[in-house]
């Protein structure tokens, strides 16, 4: 089972949303027949089978073995993967976003889709994840953003080389809604 599926094909997308689709790939978690999933979800191994079919035909689901029950051949299916992503190209950009300003929201969504893209890639290995919450005054942020590009770079040079693998670093701050209590 893969950790993430990309969906990037309009037919993957379409197999998949569709609520009763959702929730029979949620039962598939772990392998079971389509009789498993109808008894968990009140329906009928027939209809259970034809959601299983569309999303077995797209790529979602597999089947991972057959039994015999009671003379008739039986399929165990399972998810593909742990994790379903759609691809921001599916509906792409409407209009024009050529934002180079690097305070912008479109920079942000821009860097938010490469970063997307390339995690939904990742086939495992080593990776590298930090986060946390910061406060800025008003008026702020540009002189942030040069503190954060310097102290990065010292990083880069400190750290960086022609050897070793390489390892792309996004950084991206925005508003986040106040949690603390008043």
């Amino acid at each position: 089972m893969k950790e993430v599926f990309y969906i990037d094909r309009f037919e993957q997308a379409e197999a998949l949303l569709k609520p009763h689709r959702v929730e029979v790939l949620r039962q598939l978690a772990h392998p079971k027949s389509c009789t498993e999933v109808g008894a968990v979800l009140g329906q009928s191994p027939q209809r259970v089978y034809y959601h299983v079919k569309k999303m077995v035909d797209a790529g979602l689901v597999t089947q991972v073995s057959e039994r015999r029950v009671r003379g008739i051949h039986e399929g165990v299916y399972q998810a593909s993967a742990q994790s379903y992503w759609l691809s921001p190209q599916l509906v792409g950009r409407v209009g024009s976003r050529t934002a180079q300003d690097e305070l912008s929201l479109g920079y942000l969504l821009n860097l938010v889709e490469e970063v997307h893209d390339d995690v939904a890639t990742l086939t495992g290995g080593p990776t590298l994840a930090v986060s946390g919450e910061i406060r800025l005054p008003n008026g702020n942020r540009e002189a942030f953003l040069n503190d954060l590009r310097t102290t990065l770079q010292e990083l880069f040079t400190r750290h960086g080389g022609a050897e070793g693998e390489a390892f792309r670093l996004a950084v991206a701050c925005y508003p986040k809604e106040d949690t603390t209590d008043e």
